[in-house]
């Protein structure tokens, strides 16, 4: 066999993708993932040592190994081409351990895309292992591993058996918690709007009391508001302080993984690990038709907004063929990274502005497609120009009354003619016409409308908005808050209604249990400054076994008190109402990996299950019987019969009890964000549609 270069990857897709950018000379194979680890079965930290970890070969990876120093030994050369971040890094330096190679020779090479050019370009620039990197790994995984495995045994024997603590997942289970105690101890306050229509001689338009010429008065009660109503009857009212002008509302920036969670968790329901899963496959390496292999965004874990100067060239060359030259700015626009960010790696961006979604979409799953529409659309609007609004601002006065009005309409689009930013709250619709005022002009009120409102508590987490949270008070990094989401959910201390994160009974128990006895473990402040001592590591201004060594002597006497003091604590069962039909006892409810179900209170007795079944409104169309809500393995959700499997109808989209005016068939709800949630005939030569007039926001945010 002629001599060969080995490269070695994490993930088979990329090893595809790039085999076929190297050719023959160079044999390209898959680590999947980390082939050394800490043990399982025993804490793996040498604590007398300073820390220092004890390595194993990771179980079940014995095939892969071998096949791997086959490979190198029929090698002339060894390049370590793992992803480019802390993880990676010390994979390779694992890698190198297994197969005997010095981590300071240039063994190591690195690429932000997977891209013909990109990877050619870092096969001809190998360096050497970067040592601080994989300090700063083991570091964080040592002080997660003695936070785990010194704690949860604590749990187990205090207050369940099988519960665990992390350092990140304590602290995002704290602030589920935390924002639950918010909105109990809530005391909504009253307030009163009142929204007037004004008419003159021009044109009409809308105005909110503002309260005095000179002030701002807020409305609190009832008698306040209809006081201020009664004044208002027969008056006319005089047009002043008319303020026209302009606002220009700048594109965001290209996005960091944070940003990218959040988004797609708002415009296309996925869940934080669903993302990273779906742009891990579109950095990884897509067979595009015409094309061939190639990976068709940007490396995905990063919190910096930066892109590089060819990026830039190419997406300003797009925008200035494919829009009128107003849409380009003169200079590119620059976004400032959030500070303690790291700058590494470029913001998420498409490797080839001219691939372009449509151009693509025959070679993508549908969610592949909408991920990477989603990723592209939010790249070339980055760097285009703001979208402008002309604004109205006019006071109403008569004597001591004033009404304000305000209004805008967009004079062009900018950046909006490409994308659009969601928001996790709704927001209100903003006026699309500006009536023609002028100072001095009477006008007259033609209704009035008062209105009662209270003041509303803070909303709960979604997985964006913790996301968000998370980021913003410096906790984790951008490859841990999908995993530490998942986390939390998976252990059942936190669950997920309505897209809406509540906190479960043994969620709140485990975090007033670590408030007591840990409380650094779940301080946020001691949590964000852990992740800039790990930082620190990185940039070689400290050592990981000080870093280490200062954070335990004081965790270990906190774990001795805990242990000392800590009483046990009893969750008890939520019981139902619905008796065992082995036994007869009432059944209470349990949470397993797919949600709630029911079990017998009397285990290991009696060990009989049923899950806990949510019916719809709508009869089954086969046979007549009650639909169900069910989840299958994936965690979608779908609706059968209560029959199944005697009647085997499903469907994805919930059945509506109303039929199809026209043709009498069975009419589904579909929700879409743009136009709203409306309701299908599924007779496909029918197809008849109207609008769901009872869809609610929590329907239309599932």
């Amino acid at each position: 066999m002629s001599a060969y270069t080995l490269v070695i990857v994490e993930s088979p897709a990329k090893a595809n993708t790039i085999g076929k950018y190297l050719g023959s000379r160079y044999h390209v194979i898959a680590s999947q993932g980390h082939v050394r680890d800490l043990p399982k079965s025993q804490l793996g930290v040498e604590i007398e040592n300073g820390f220092e970890p004890k390595y194993i070969t990771i179980r079940g990876r014995g095939d892969i190994i071998a096949d791997i120093r086959k490979e190198a030994k029929g090698a002339q050369n060894i390049l370590l081409a793992t992803d480019p971040d802390r993880e990676g890094e010390a994979i390779s330096w694992h890698l190198a351990y297994m197969l005997g190679i010095d981590p300071s020779q240039k063994c190591r090479i690195e690429f932000n895309e997977v891209t013909k050019n990109a990877v050619k370009a870092a096969v001809k620039s190998p360096r050497a292992i970067n040592e601080k990197l994989v300090d700063a790994q083991q570091a964080r995984r040592v002080l997660d591993r003695l936070v785990g495995y010194k704690i949860s045994p604590l749990l187990w024997v205090k207050v369940r058996k099988g519960l665990s603590a992390g350092r990140v997942q304590s602290v995002a289970t704290a602030m589920v918690c935390e924002r639950e105690q918010e909105i109990d101890a809530f005391v909504p306050e009253e307030y009163w709007l009142i929204d007037a229509d004004f008419s003159g001689a021009s044109s009409s338009f809308h105005a909110r009391y503002w309260g005095t010429p000179d002030e701002k008065k807020d409305v609190t009660g009832q008698a306040q508001a209809d006081t201020i109503v009664s004044a208002c009857q027969d008056k006319s009212f005089e047009v002043k302080n008319v303020k026209r002008g302009e606002r220009r509302k700048a594109p965001a920036a290209p996005f960091t993984t944070s940003s990218l969670q959040q988004e797609a968790s708002r415009k296309l329901n996925f869940t934080a690990s669903k993302t990273m899963q779906i742009a891990q496959q579109l950095y990884e390496g897509v067979d595009v038709s015409g094309v061939g292999a190639v990976g068709l965004v940007s490396y995905i874990r990063t919190d910096s907004t930066r892109i590089s100067d060819v990026a830039l060239e190419a997406v300003r060359r797009l925008i200035g063929e494919k829009f009128d030259p107003e849409y380009l700015p003169e200079t590119p626009n620059v976004y400032r990274t959030r500070s303690g960010a790291q700058d590494a790696h470029e913001a998420i961006r498409p490797t080839d502005v001219e691939l372009t979604p449509e151009r693509v979409r025959d070679s993508l799953t549908n969610d592949q497609y909408k991920l990477y529409k989603l990723i592209y659309a939010r790249f070339v609007a980055s760097q285009m120009t703001p979208q402008v609004y002309d604004t109205l601002q006019a006071d109403l006065v008569a004597g001591d009354i004033c009404f304000r009005h305000t209004s805008q309409k967009q004079r062009f689009a900018g950046f909006t003619a490409v994308y659009e930013e969601g928001t996790d709250d709704a927001e209100e619709e903003a006026d699309s016409r500006i009536p023609r005022l002028s100072e001095g002009e009477s006008v007259k009120i033609s209704d009035i409308t008062p209105s009662q409102h209270f003041t509303q508590p803070p909303a709960r987490y979604t997985e964006a908005s913790l996301v968000r949270a998370l980021e913003e008070k410096g906790i984790g990094r951008p490859s841990t808050y999908a995993p530490t989401i998942s986390t939390i959910l998976g252990r059942g201390y936190v669950v997920r209604e309505k897209k809406r994160l509540y906190p479960t009974e043994l969620g709140t128990v485990v975090t007033d249990v670590m408030s007591r006895s840990f409380p650094d473990i779940v301080d946020k402040e001691f949590t964000a400054d852990m992740e800039t001592r790990l930082d620190d590591i990185e940039a070689g201004k400290l050592d990981w076994h000080k870093v280490i060594g200062d954070f335990y002597d004081p965790f270990e006497l906190e774990l001795e008190e805990a242990q000392k003091t800590l009483e046990k604590v009893k969750i008890e069962d939520e019981v139902s109402d619905v008796p065992c039909s082995q036994c007869g006892a009432l059944m209470v409810y349990k949470r397993g990996r797919f949600g709630r179900f029911l079990a017998c209170p009397r285990f290991p007795e009696c060990r009989y299950t049923q899950a806990v079944l949510t019916f719809i409104e709508a009869p089954c169309p086969k046979c007549g019987s009650r639909l169900v809500e069910r989840i299958n393995r994936k965690g979608r959700k779908f609706y059968g019969c209560e029959k199944y499997p005697e009647c085997d109808f499903v469907s994805w989209d919930m059945p509506v009890k109303e039929a199809c005016p026209r043709c009498g068939g069975m009419m589904v709800l579909k929700k879409n964000r743009s136009s709203g949630s409306v309701h299908v005939c599924t007779n496909e030569s029918c197809r008849y549609r109207e609008e769901a007039a009872n869809a609610g926001e929590d329907e239309a945010d599932e």
